[in-house]
């Protein structure tokens, strides 16, 4: 399995796979041809489908610039290696210096094609969360503290910086106002959620707004082209962020307790990506808000310090529960459905948790099976439903709109 370094990323939204991967392959690329006076970016697939709302063709002239770009959309159907597929030519005036075929493969990793895997090392031995179980039990570890021996100490540092990324991004989000960009013109509601929390109101109908208040805020800030930290994309980076910020600063959870859970949602998020994907347009929104959910149900395990079965008990659930969600962003635009449903998803972390807790020992489905399973429906899905705005959603608002 590889690094969490690989799963979490700091970068600009709206999408990973459409912003970041696509803007990491043409930095690689022009790169490697330096000497180079122009380059033409060829989109295909998702990447072509949904890459106006997705702000791929900026994402990808800023990482040329300040040599010119010229971004295609291929729009027709075709037999494609992976659904996002970008490629990349370097001239020299008119002569071509080079080409390159690129596939964006979810959470902001790339790949050219024709290569084995992620280009990322594999720190990890293990290859699914059963074996990291069975090891943390024989070594008598618990899972921040595998990821510390394979890691390294750098990784604390590397999870604090995750961390204050993604509060700097809560409280920036939670004081921002106006419309979000593109012509959707969908208005920012998380500064209007957190100031519409009362001091007399239950305990659990503020914890529900407060939830969502940081989950749409998070989320905003990546829908307008904020930072943000991939947990595991940009499309579903509001729910774990969410989870962690409110339930520090409710309990007062030390910094320590808070990275030991980002390490063990990692961890979640990892196998995820070794054993089916975190990419919309490769596996639906269950890839990329399922896993999320996933995430963060472990994390909330974790900060109360639950043992190893409940923790996977719980992000069993999370996943199990959004089997078939599928991704038909409106437009092109992460925003609608997604914000909400990263709101809707943080609460269904917690819930999830606390269900592990009630039941933990009577469950019969192991969170490896969910994965699999998971991919399997991914692919089962049709491509309309899979981040390309062709049916649900996308195209029943275009018909009533």
């Amino acid at each position: 399995m590889e690094s969490l370094r690989e799963l979490y990323k700091i970068g600009r939204g709206p999408s990973s796979s459409h912003t970041m991967g696509p803007s990491r392959a043409a930095t690689q690329f022009a790169a490697q041809y330096s000497e180079a006076t122009r380059f033409v970016a060829t989109l295909h697939g998702s990447l072509a489908l949904t890459g106006k709302g997705h702000l791929t063709d900026v994402a990808v002239t800023d990482a040329f610039a300040p040599k010119p770009c010229e971004v295609r959309f291929c729009m027709q159907p075709e037999e494609l290696p992976h659904p996002n597929v970008l490629d990349l030519e370097a001239y020299a005036e008119d002569k071509l210096l080079g080409k390159e075929r690129y596939l964006s493969v979810g959470g902001g990793t790339v790949r050219r094609e024709g290569e084995p895997g992620a280009q990322a090392e594999h720190v990890y031995p293990f290859a699914d969360f059963g074996e990291i179980m069975a090891y943390c039990q024989r070594e008598n570890l618990k899972p921040e503290e595998v990821v510390y021996r394979f890691e390294g100490e750098g990784i604390r540092d590397f999870l604090s910086q995750i961390w204050q990324t993604m509060v700097s991004t809560i409280r920036k989000g939670l004081q921002a106002t106006g419309k979000l960009p593109g012509s959707l013109k969908v208005d920012r509601k998380a500064k209007t959620l957190f100031e519409t929390v009362a001091e007399d109101e239950q305990l659990e109908e503020r914890e529900k707004r407060l939830l969502c208040a940081f989950a749409f805020a998070t989320s905003e800030e990546n829908a307008a082209g904020g930072t943000i930290v991939t947990a595991p994309t940009c499309g579903a980076s509001g729910i774990l962020p969410a989870v962690l910020y409110y339930l520090s600063n409710r309990h007062g959870f030390s910094q320590n307790r808070v990275l030991a859970a980002l390490a063990t949602a990692g961890l979640i998020g990892i196998t995820v990506k070794q054993n089916a994907s975190v990419s919309g347009a490769e596996a639906g929104c269950q890839a990329e808000v399922g896993t999320a959910t996933s995430m963060a149900a472990a994390a909330v395990c974790r900060l109360f310090d639950a043992g190893l079965e409940q923790i996977e008990y719980a992000a069993e659930i999370a996943l199990e529960h959004q089997l078939g969600l599928t991704c038909d962003p409106i437009g092109g635009y992460v925003q609608i459905p997604c914000i909400e449903r990263n709101a809707v998803a943080s609460l269904r972390a917690l819930s999830s948790a606390e269900l592990s807790r009630v039941l933990t020992g009577t469950r019969k489905i192991s969170f490896d099976t969910v994965v699999r399973t998971m991919y399997e429906t991914g692919k089962d899905l049709s491509s309309r439903y899979r981040e390309t705005s062709e049916g649900g959603l996308a195209t029943v608002y275009k018909s009533c709109d």
